[in-house]
């Protein structure tokens, strides 16, 4: 099991690569051990698994590369895809000398791309992946984010999305829109006030998303071609994750050749994360039981 006192303790270095397009890749490293590369999902940062690496620091070597438009990385290109995320990824993966790698939510789905396509990639675990059926609600609500986000109602993208990516709790959806964007702006305003000078606020965070639903509506429906996947997969979830990426998880489970199925009873979509900021619902308890399979399945030979 997990050693929880032992979180906290390891020493994050930090370093960069050039993606294919000359975009830096920054990233933090910590541990021993073999290479895992830890893609994280919207909204977040590479910081936002700093409890998931140290957890694991003590098997492994651990990469969190912050993906685009955020952090230590460079920002988004107009031609931005998919494939750029790979890209990235895979400039990461050539300097740490990874075969392993994890992902969340979008990032998850990157990761099974990757391992889809790139030789290298031997094993890949999978928290929740955002792969979809249908690509059209998504391009749908990226109309109104784009729009919103262009006239600095920030707040206001930030509800759209929530709604758009089936974010919002089932009482939250009675509730008035204009109520909801007052309510995300003081959020935003009362974070702002309690982060220090270089903190990755989710006011930084939110144009990003619409690269999130780009890439969600890119891969969507799509879910034949991972039959080409050799790498071994361990995919996961939460019983409190988010409903509507359930069922593509159980399809993902027919179609990958070599999978393995992990539910955890009682987590949410953001189990591996530090607990704080968009993830107020996180605990050190969630990150260790996440750690715990992810240790397992990389030791297996």
């Amino acid at each position: 099991m997990c050693d929880y006192r032992a979180m906290r303790t390891a020493e994050l270095t930090q370093g960069a690569v050039e993606s294919r397009d000359g975009t830096e890749i920054g990233y933090w490293k910590t541990g021993q051990g073999p290479a895992v590369v830890v893609l994280h999902g919207s909204m977040e940062s590479a910081r936002s698994h700093t409890l998931l690496a140290e957890a694991l620091a003590g098997d492994f070597t651990v990469y969190l590369p912050d993906r685009r438009g955020r952090g230590l990385s460079g920002p988004h290109r107009p031609d931005h895809t998919v494939r750029t995320e790979v890209e990235d990824l895979e400039a990461v993966l050539t300097a740490a000398g990874a075969e392993f790698a994890f992902g969340v939510s979008a990032g998850g789905a990157v990761v099974l791309e990757a391992a889809r396509i790139l030789p290298g990639l031997r094993k890949v675990a999978l928290y929740e992946p955002a792969i979809v059926d249908n690509p059209t609600p998504h391009r749908e609500w990226l109309v109104r984010f784009d729009r919103e986000v262009a006239e600095g109602n920030l707040a206001g993208a930030m509800v759209t999305s929530m709604y758009g990516l089936q974010l919002a709790p089932a009482f939250l959806k009675v509730v008035p829109r204009r109520l909801m964007t007052r309510m995300t702006e003081k959020m935003l305003v009362k974070e702002e006030r309690q982060a220090g000078a270089d903190a990755i606020t989710m006011r930084k965070l939110a144009p990003t998303i619409h690269y999130e639903g780009a890439l969600i509506a890119e891969l969507a429906g799509t879910f034949e071609v991972f039959r080409e996947v050799p790498a071994d997969v361990l995919l996961m979830g939460g019983s409190k994750g988010l409903a509507a990426l359930k069922p593509w998880r159980d399809t993902l489970e027919k179609v990958l050749p070599h999978c393995r199925r992990v539910e955890f009873d009682g987590l949410d979509h953001g189990a591996s994360s530090d607990p704080g900021g968009t993830n107020p619902g996180g605990s050190t308890q969630a990150v260790g039981r996440v750690a715990d399979e992810l240790k397992s399945f990389f030791r297996r030979s």
